[in-house]
């Protein structure tokens, strides 16, 4: 397990699903996690709670976003928490996870549909990582969670060109900051069971005909993604930088023959 001893981390979206396994697995490793979360408090809670139970340190943060002033929410918030949990404020670790998928097919989609999957998919990160920046320690470490439908033709482009953005920031970034030390890279889940993806909870068989399109038969799973953030997040992956690392199991490779 990677050592996070004395980091903090910052995870957005980290009440349920993928991002709620990466603030655990960032605790675990000894990191001190603000839990982001944009409504959902009580799903927050159980994130930290999770957290403690198996003796890690975290502390919720609420922030909605995609709206006016969410960045000073969010950074009000965390800069509170580093304070009175630390004595000072100083970030490590940030994971840009929290999205939407939203506004379905480019047949379905409107344009304020379109306009709210931007703006917490592409203009959140994008201004987190702005504000973030003058906190975050030499050496320190950028996340950000995309998507492998930026790879693969899919129905819901809307979602996809939301994350492509993330990915070309990640690489444009990572040239910018490297000579702190600081990694930036993006990690593309494939089909993933999740609360994003309610059609396949509780399905085992959807999710075993989904899963045939992968290299390994199987659908993800939130730890799949987690061990890989935390991989980047660490000592380990100081040598990786500017790179869409692909968390899919191998999504849509190619036809077996």
């Amino acid at each position: 397990m990677q050592n996070l001893t004395n980091q903090t981390a910052l995870v957005t979206g980290a009440s349920r699903g993928i991002g709620r396994a990466v603030a655990q697995r960032l605790a675990a490793a000894g990191a001190l996690v603000a839990v982001h979360y944009g409504s959902n408090e009580q799903a927050a809670l159980e994130t930290v709670q999770l957290i403690e139970k198996d003796g890690g340190r975290a502390f919720p943060i609420r922030a909605e976003l995609g709206v006016p002033g969410d960045v000073d929410a969010l950074f009000a918030a965390l800069e509170a928490g580093l304070a009175a949990w630390t004595g000072q404020v100083r970030l490590d670790i940030l994971v840009n996870n929290a999205a939407i998928n939203a506004g379905g097919p480019i047949e379905a989609i409107t344009p304020e549909a379109f306009d709210r999957l931007i703006a917490i998919n592409t203009k959140a990160p994008l201004f987190i990582i702005q504000r973030a920046l003058p906190l975050l320690s030499d050496g320190g470490r950028i996340v950000n969670v995309t998507t492998a439908a930026t790879r693969i033709a899919m129905p819901e482009a809307p979602y996809a060109m939301s994350k492509v953005g993330v990915e070309v920031l990640s690489r444009s970034l990572a040239q910018q900051v490297g000579g702190r030390g600081i990694t930036v890279n993006a990690v593309a889940p494939g089909p993933t069971v999740t609360d994003m993806n309610p059609w396949m909870l509780g399905k085992p068989e959807v999710q075993q005909m989904v899963g045939t399109g992968n290299a390994i038969p199987r659908v993800g799973q939130p730890d799949d993604i987690a061990d890989v953030v935390a991989f980047l997040a660490s000592e380990a992956g100081r040598w990786v930088t500017g790179q869409v690392i692909d968390a899919s199991g191998g999504c849509f490779l190619g036809p077996r023959i």
